[in-house]
């Protein structure tokens, strides 16, 4: 007769997903339970276009976050691609965190979410309602208990409401108590190091995005796609000082949007360059030389084959 340890018994690994309007605060969350930057975060909505995985590695658990692009009303062929996407993963995943803020009412953007939520049967869903750090205790209280009758109204049966402030650090550790135990029993889906599977140069990709992003955000939203063309290592380099060379082309819609993006004299291009080389730097451990290109791909959001060729 085998005796099975206490450990192996209840090691529990899955996947969570994290649902909301844009700019609920999915990605400042997934990075505070992951401890470290993996998905882009932006006060502009449709940042994040790609699956990013968070992995919490935990002792009794390994709680596997998977970032999707907020749902919205599409208007292009991106907006329908990035719709797809979610409610694929919707059905695959083991529980959803639906991402309500707490300093905004709730609106037609929460519930077109719920409303999609509710066909989804099966997976358990709980409320999480973040940024409670930017309300007063009785604008908190009213927000839980409008999300309790939306759900009411919908016929979603929350799992758990549970107020969270990512920034001060608040309930962050509750919110992976409480979806540990809606993970199957499982060994550990990833090796311990792992903080996320994307490939690195989409990591890379994103970082740059969001440096390009910063600044010009009110102009072009939603138009810039960052490609890495490759990363190699330079060669002739002593082994105690490598250096990672990155080739990356930041594609734009217009050609008018070309000055936008480089600055009188190139000083905006060279910002986007000096930020994002620091976070690629943190990311992958080594110096990284960085060069950055601005080429124009005509409305590439609506047509399939640059959407292709962008990796949508």
């Amino acid at each position: 007769m085998s005796v099975r340890t206490e450990s192996s018994a209840q090691h529990r690994a899955g996947f969570a997903c994290f649902v909301g309007r844009p700019n609920a605060g999915k990605s400042t969350l997934t990075n505070a339970l992951v401890g470290t930057k993996v998905a882009i975060t932006s006060n502009r909505p449709q940042t994040t276009r790609h699956t990013v995985r968070g992995i919490v590695h935990r002792p009794d658990a390994q709680l596997v976050l998977v970032d999707t692009p907020g749902l919205h009303k599409p208007r292009t062929l991106l907006g329908e691609r990035l719709n797809d996407v979610v409610r694929t993963t919707w059905a695959e995943v083991d529980v959803i965190g639906f991402c309500l803020p707490a300093d905004q009412k709730l609106g037609p953007g929460d519930r077109f979410i719920a409303g999609e939520l509710a066909g989804i049967k099966k997976t358990p869903k709980i409320a999480i309602v973040t940024k409670t750090d930017l309300v007063d205790s009785k604008q908190l209280a009213e927000q839980l208990l409008a999300v309790d009758q939306l759900g009411r109204e919908l016929g979603i049966e929350w799992a758990e409401i549970i107020p969270v402030s990512a920034v001060g650090d608040q309930q962050v550790q509750l919110v992976a108590d409480l979806l540990v135990p809606m993970l199957p029993e499982s060994p550990p889906l990833y090796p311990e190091g792992d903080l996320t599977d994307e490939p690195e140069q989409v990591m890379v990709a994103e970082l740059i995005r969001e440096a390009a992003l910063e600044g010009v955000r009110d102009e072009l939203p939603h138009s810039i796609a960052v490609v890495v063309e490759e990363m190699l290592p330079r060669e002739d380099r002593p082994a105690d000082k490598p250096l990672l060379d990155i080739h990356a082309n930041v594609y734009i819609e217009r050609p008018s949007q070309k000055g936008i993006i480089i600055g009188p004299k190139g000083k905006r291009l060279k910002e986007v360059g000096v930020k994002s080389r620091k976070h690629i730097e943190a990311l992958l451990g080594t110096p990284v030389f960085l060069d950055l290109h601005v080429k124009v791909a005509k409305d590439w959001q609506r047509d399939p084959k640059q959407l292709r060729k962008l990796g949508f």
